[in-house]
């Protein structure tokens, strides 16, 4: 999803079990670069209020095994935005990449905000387009979960246009686009569109 706050409630869906008996990855790790943490803790409150376990991650100085303890008994792994590089980066250091990519294809219900939801897709190339976030970590594989088979440019204002129409002519992929308020749910290969006005069409 592009922003969680306006179709959060749609998060719901997900949610395996009675909310007081589910356990919540709250993944953070792409917020621990930001200087503005608000976002994140609006979105642990939110989580919290349902009545769900909720633990925070980042996984930042952990390997495989520690990452593989951590999510041992989660049921659903919700990962926030921040810098997609940063994210991606700690995830595969840390092997928690591997662990959560074996649990979503084993049906663990997967939610991306932001940058959540562009490691989801086949490489987070978006990411590189314009004025988006910065590789300061040195990350060079780009290459990412690929839980869907296109790519996602979230956070839309109509001055993105002309970037996009650019950067899209560059790439094989299929190109979602999303602003705030709006999200994708998929499941078994069906997407669905959620939030407000329609699809946005370059």
């Amino acid at each position: 999803m592009s922003s969680g706050a306006e179709v959060r409630d749609e998060l719901l869906k997900f949610i395996p079990k009675l909310l007081n008996k589910t356990k919540i990855a709250h993944v953070t790790t792409a917020s621990q670069v930001e200087e503005n943490k608000s976002y994140m803790e609006g979105e642990t409150k939110y989580l919290k209020s349902l009545g769900c376990e909720v633990e925070e991650m980042t996984f930042e100085g952990c390997d495989k095994e520690k990452s593989a303890e951590l999510l041992k008994d989660v049921d659903l792994i919700y990962v926030q935005g921040g810098n997609t590089f940063y994210l991606l980066k700690i995830l595969k250091e840390s092997g928690a990449y591997d662990v959560i990519k074996e649990k979503v294809e084993n049906g663990v219900p997967y939610v991306g905000v932001s940058a959540g939801s562009y490691i989801a897709c086949p490489t987070i190339e978006v990411a590189t387009w314009g004025d988006q976030d910065d590789n300061n970590c040195g990350l060079k594989d780009l290459d990412a979960f690929n839980f869907v088979p296109f790519l996602m440019s979230v956070h839309f204002e109509e001055g993105d246009r002309e970037v996009l129409d650019s950067e899209m002519k560059k790439t094989d992929l299929e190109v979602k686009i999303l602003k705030d308020g709006q999200a994708l749910f998929v499941e078994g290969g069906v997407v669905e569109f959620v939030g407000g006005d329609r699809e946005i069409k370059i």
